[in-house]
């Protein structure tokens, strides 16, 4: 059975690198193989498992930050509340696209939303003695498992797979019943595999998470990417759904990175709901010198880890969130272009025998987005990965993301027009030989 790459180059990498089994690679191993196994066959690799974006930086950050840097800003600390008008635009943003009222001194720079959670997990899991765990709704971004791994925190996960709409509640509440969760975290859209909690679930998130005073982490890496509405108007519903309309218990993780094309900047903001930034719990203040929650964040967390975020970062971060909030830069616009692909890819793969993993949103499909999820037949994620280097082929395994599902992770970011055809041809090949 012949295969665009030989096997025994694929296999000879994966040994050399030590993978015992090729289900749990990482995403960086899985990038290595890839690219060792392109070099030594010369076939070009339709790489689909790292989750970059492959669109320009927008333009208007990248202006604000040049002028920042030529005006002197590089010689000189920022503050670690962050930059004024980042953190005035920021609130703006908020309250523009979510529809929440967030003050500005809540709205924290980070170096990028990973910063933000790194830091949100520290306070969180320091809050109450008591609440010594953090809550998964997977599947999600493996690197924040590790985080905690990091840290000494524990943490507990399920699939959302099957506790969609009213199952949700239930299943939450078996978890925080406990009295053991300090936060619960997920990511609306989601990664990996881009289904969207709607307004039903995130209120009984938010209803649960005031019940059993528990914080909830909400990652919006993928911002207003559900394509499936338009989300992009300023001040005008449909907003981005959010638990922060169900509660007071909240924390917003908004990257620069995916929406604005700005990840090698490391720049985002964490906001934290006005009630929670000010509250005090007796374990921090006895810790903290007596300090609120948002301050124990910022003052203490954050500087700490890196003394706050590259300073003209924050100018070019406040550029473009004013320039979406006024109407001037539609980023969604700009991004949408990775739902046109997942268009593209889901139709080849699933004309060749394989089917979406991940594929509604309760009753009606799944959006196309940045990532999706695939799975072919009765094969196992690790068998799936492995087989695919085989065509030249690069995803990541579900398994590796939490979830409990056998397939891969799919991203758009890197795919190129010719590499449609590329695909076609493969797959065709892939049912022919499975």
């Amino acid at each position: 059975m012949s295969t665009p790459i030989k096997k025994e180059i694929v296999d000879g990498l994966i040994a050399e690198l030590g993978i015992k089994d090729f289900a749990k690679a990482t995403i960086r191993e899985v990038k290595q193989v890839a690219a060792k196994a392109e070099q030594q066959s010369g076939v070009e690799f339709i790489k689909m498992e790292m989750g970059i974006p492959g669109l320009p930086a927008a333009q208007v950050g990248v202006d604000a930050q040049v002028k920042a840097l030529q005006d002197g800003i590089a010689h000189s600390y920022p503050d670690i509340q962050g930059y004024p008008e980042l953190k005035k635009q920021a609130s703006r943003f908020v309250k523009a696209f979510i529809g929440l009222d967030v003050a500005p001194e809540g709205c924290v720079p980070v170096s990028g939303s990973m910063q933000g959670t790194f830091a949100s997990f520290l306070t969180c899991s320091q809050a109450s003695k008591q609440k010594d765990t953090v809550l998964f709704i997977d599947p999600g971004f493996p690197v924040q498992k590790m985080q905690l791994q990091v840290m000494g925190v524990k943490y507990e996960t399920f699939d959302v797979y099957d506790y969609r709409g009213d199952k949700l509640a239930p299943k939450l509440e078996s978890y925080l019943s406990k009295g053991n969760i300090c936060a619960i975290i997920y990511s609306n859209p989601n990664n990996p595999s881009w289904v969207c909690l709607n307004e039903q679930e995130l209120e009984s998130i938010g209803r649960l998470a005031t019940k059993y005073d528990t914080i909830v982490m909400e990652d919006l890496a993928y911002f207003a990417m559900d394509f499936r509405k338009n989300l992009s108007v300023p001040f005008e519903a449909p907003y981005q759904p959010s638990v922060g309309r169900y509660t007071d218990n909240y924390i917003l993780l908004i990257s620069g990175s995916k929406a604005f094309s700005y990840a090698g900047e490391r720049i985002g903001v964490t906001c934290i709901s006005n009630a929670l930034f000010h509250r005090h719990f007796d374990d921090l203040a006895q810790r903290y010198e007596g300090l609120p929650f948002g301050l124990v964040f910022s003052t203490r967390m954050l500087y700490a880890l890196s003394s706050g975020t590259s300073h003209s970062a924050q100018y070019a971060m406040a550029a473009m969130l004013r320039a979406a909030v006024d109407g001037e830069y539609d980023f969604r616009k700009e991004v949408s272009v990775y739902g046109e692909r997942a268009h593209k890819l889901k139709e080849i793969f699933c004309r060749h025998g394989f089917h979406i993993v991940y594929d509604k949103d309760l009753d009606e499909p799944v959006a196309d987005g940045f990532y999706f999820t695939i799975g072919y037949k009765q094969m196992t994620s690790g068998e799936l990965a492995r087989e695919l280097m085989y065509y030249g082929v690069s995803a990541i395994c579900l398994i590796t993301t939490g979830s409990h599902q056998e397939g891969l992770r799919v991203c758009t970011s890197f795919i190129e027009d010719h590499q449609y055809a590329q695909l076609e041809e493969r797959m065709q090949l892939f049912e022919q030989n499975n």
